[in-house]
């Protein structure tokens, strides 16, 4: 028995928020201060260093649950299966619905628990529940689904990473210029067929790196304290995922029984281009080995950082050939690998 992805599902919101927009803003420092350059300075800095120039928001109507269950429809059809024969469904996220123009997080009943609701799922048996895992919360619902299947006390599950990033956002803050809305989704199954997880990673940093991402107050000093926004350590997250992620990755492949040679694809969170770029250099560099041509795929340029949806949207894209120079044949090893709120690291070794 392996076991396998067979299918995926993905909701990228309509709605383009491009760099220009963010031309109107106040952006202040933490204290509440000034800062000494122009916005167009500040957001060709930010594109620069991010790679972002757009990323996408969710219509006003529609919540992180609804996106999440557009993904979902999506995964079970292209699975082909019956929706009523899911032992488990999980679904990964960070601030549940937050409804446009409120200040209150939702997550009573839990997001799993409203997106079987809206699959109109009626088996009692199908479990639903939600993980809070920061932005690695999708791949650790992979691992947890691949435990649940070994187990034997399930067959097949459906995994959602869900959000609306752009609701909990402060406009004074650089880094609301990071976020934005999406939905991944995968079926996840035991299967006869070859290939399948083969390996995984995860590791949880909080002596000194708990509150690297938080909810904190506005950089506007001046806003009500009783409203919250995620907030950010940018260097030290940039620090910790180089010091972390590259080795995380290392012990997976190698326990995996496979070499750096092998793998055809590595998905890594896309949360910042250059961040991103630097962990697949030292990776490699771990490995005395030059890096492949087209071994990335990168979407943050045009979807922004929607945390737990941007590994299975990236999936999705690449495995129904929507990005340019990647594809995936039957055979192929790739690389799922993620860093986050906690401070959480994880990854994958998984072949098609």
């Amino acid at each position: 028995m392996n076991i396998k992805i067979t299918g995926t599902g993905s909701y990228i919101p309509d709605t383009i928020e491009k760099n220009d927009a963010f031309h109107a803003h106040t952006f202040l420092n933490t204290d509440g201060s000034a800062i000494n350059y122009p916005n167009n300075v500040i957001i060709e800095k930010f594109q620069a260093i991010t790679g972002i120039a757009e990323r996408r928001y969710a219509k006003d109507h529609h919540n992180s649950s609804d996106l999440g269950f557009f993904a979902a429809e999506k995964a079970i059809a292209d699975a082909k299966i019956d929706p009523e024969t899911i032992d488990y469904i999980i679904v990964a996220h960070n601030f549940g619905d937050v409804k446009h123009n409120t200040i209150q997080s939702d997550m009573l009943p839990s997001l799993a628990t409203r997106i079987k609701h809206s699959l109109r799922i009626k088996n009692p048996k199908c479990i639903a529940y939600d993980i809070l895992f920061g932005c690695p919360g999708w791949i650790e619902g992979i691992i947890q689904a691949n435990a649940f299947i070994k187990a034997g006390i399930a067959k097949r599950c459906l995994v959602i990473g869900t959000e609306t990033l752009s609701r909990v956002v402060d406009k004074h803050d650089r880094d609301a210029m990071i976020f934005s809305d999406g939905a991944g989704a995968t079926i996840i199954e035991a299967t006869e067929d070859e290939g399948g997880i083969l390996a995984h990673e995860t590791a949880s940093y909080t002596y000194d790196e708990a509150y690297y991402l938080h909810f904190g107050n506005s950089n506007n000093p001046t806003l009500s304290k009783n409203t919250r926004y995620i907030k950010m350590e940018g260097r030290k997250i940039y620090e910790f995922a180089l010091n972390h992620v590259p080795q995380a990755i290392k012990t997976c492949i190698d326990n995996s029984g496979l070499n750096i040679k092998d793998v055809k694809k590595i998905f890594i969170h896309q949360a910042n281009e250059k961040m991103d770029e630097a962990i697949l250099k030292r990776l490699y560099r771990l490995y005395r080995t030059d890096i492949p041509e087209n071994i990335m795929p990168m979407s943050i340029q045009t979807l922004g950082n929607s945390s737990v949806a941007t590994v299975p949207t990236l999936l999705d894209l690449v495995r129904n050939n929507k990005l340019e120079n990647h594809n995936l044949s039957k055979g192929d090893v790739v690389i799922f690998a993620s860093v986050g709120a906690g401070m959480h690291i994880n990854a994958i070794v998984y072949k098609y």
